[in-house]
């Protein structure tokens, strides 16, 4: 992962950042509230497998309650605060969605998940993790998971300002946002 502080030397304008992600799509880029970009490559063959893993069992969740739509890990959602961030997982609520225009939807939309799931590579730093999980919670994220296979370790955020540790948990539940989701974190913890 690389990571370049540009603020307040150099301010891009939303056109620029997403023209800089269209000149570089083999890298993630991403840009905290304070201006911080970072560039990270494909993750590993581990890495892979756990995002698939965790996309998997969401997905089944998604199918069968309805009331939301599942992104990937290649959406970039730029939240209110200014944050452009691509969560490993994210869902929002259909009914939000409707404020959305087809041109934005099409391009980096301006909205909030209502819930994310960031899972922690080997080269991701933990302290960036947290402050992208506090940027979530700012931006109005109402739900969001830092998933950390290193430590088997779960951070969860709320928007109402709790954090919780949960330290080597087998699974994690979503009520009351996601009710009835609960995410198996064996998968996620194995090596192969």
């Amino acid at each position: 992962m690389t990571s370049l502080t540009l603020a307040p030397a150099i301010t891009l304008s939303d056109r620029q950042f997403e023209q800089l992600c269209r000149q570089n799509p083999d890298m993630n880029v991403e840009m905290s509230v304070r201006g911080v970009l970072t560039m990270t490559p494909p993750v590993g063959f581990e890495g892979g497998n756990r995002e698939f893993n965790l996309a998997s069992q969401f997905g089944r969740w998604v199918e069968r309650d309805n009331t939301g739509v599942a992104f990937s890990s290649q959406t970039l959602f730029h939240l209110p605060n200014g944050a452009k961030y691509m969560p490993d997982v994210a869902w929002v609520r259909r009914d939000r969605l409707q404020s959305l225009t087809p041109e934005q939807k099409r391009g980096f939309a301006p909205i909030a998940p209502d819930f994310a799931i960031e899972l922690r590579s080997p080269s991701d730093p933990l302290s960036d993790l947290q402050d992208k999980m506090l940027d979530y919670i700012d931006g109005g994220v109402r739900l969001a998971w830092l998933i950390d296979p290193l430590r088997r370790v779960v951070e969860i955020y709320s928007l109402d300002g709790d954090r919780q540790v949960l330290d080597n948990p087998t699974s994690v539940s979503g009520d009351p946002i996601l009710p009835g989701f609960s995410l198996q974190l064996e998968p996620l913890f194995a090596e192969l």
